[in-house]
């Protein structure tokens, strides 16, 4: 004779412990539509910024360049700080060939250098004041910079449609005490504070 069947084994409600609320699982995948990814520029416009321009050369020795906002420090020791490049970017190209850029930091009056150099005009270079010596990273933006700093891409990290490039800087060079260029809220604008009471930088770090 054949054992009788027995009933399917229950496990007992789980009760959340006194003073504690039970936390809801998450839904299984595909349960609910994935919601679109949020669009974050008004949030960054909100936030305004110094304007650079990243150069450096190609292969060839051809001068790149672009507008970037996306620039901050990470380290005082060693000096490095990060730029933003778009993944399809001809500068960031030849910053990988290179393995080296320069940061051009503008002051009020380079608005004009920064519309340039984020128009992707093919002939920017000719409508700039620019030079490059002896163990420049990049072209020099002497009429359009308050400050530049020569860098060593130390990383390179691909993050959604950008390249973050961590860069150790080799020197850092003031040019002229001249308020900084902003940009924030789709709009330019001028650091509002004299500069002349601001310290001064060292003509190299590291």
């Amino acid at each position: 004779m054949s054992p009788e069947p027995q009933p399917a084994a229950r496990s007992a409600p789980v009760r959340p412990a006194p003073g504690r609320s039970a936390v809801a699982r998450p839904a299984p995948a595909g349960a609910a539509r994935a919601r679109p990814a949020p669009d974050i520029r008004p949030l960054m416009a909100g936030f305004p910024s110094g304007v650079g321009v990243v150069t450096t050369f190609a292969r060839d020795g051809s001068p790149r360049g672009m507008t970037c906002t996306s620039l901050c420090s990470v380290s005082l020791d060693p000096p490095i700080l990060l730029v933003c490049l778009g993944t399809g970017s001809h500068t960031l190209k030849a910053v990988r060939e290179s393995g080296a850029f320069a940061v051009n930091l503008l002051h009020a009056r380079g608005r004009p250098a920064a519309e340039l150099f984020a128009s992707g005009a093919p002939d920017r270079f000719d409508r700039v004041v620019w030079r490059a010596g002896a163990g420049d990273a990049g072209p020099h933006l002497t009429e359009d910079a308050h400050i530049i700093a020569d860098c060593s891409v130390v990383g390179d990290q691909v993050v959604g449609d950008h390249a973050v490039l961590m860069g150790e800087v080799r020197a850092a060079v003031p040019v002229r005490r001249e308020r900084p260029l902003l940009y924030g809220l789709r709009r330019f604008s001028v650091w509002p504070h004299p500069v002349d009471g601001a310290r001064p930088v060292r003509d190299a770090v590291g």
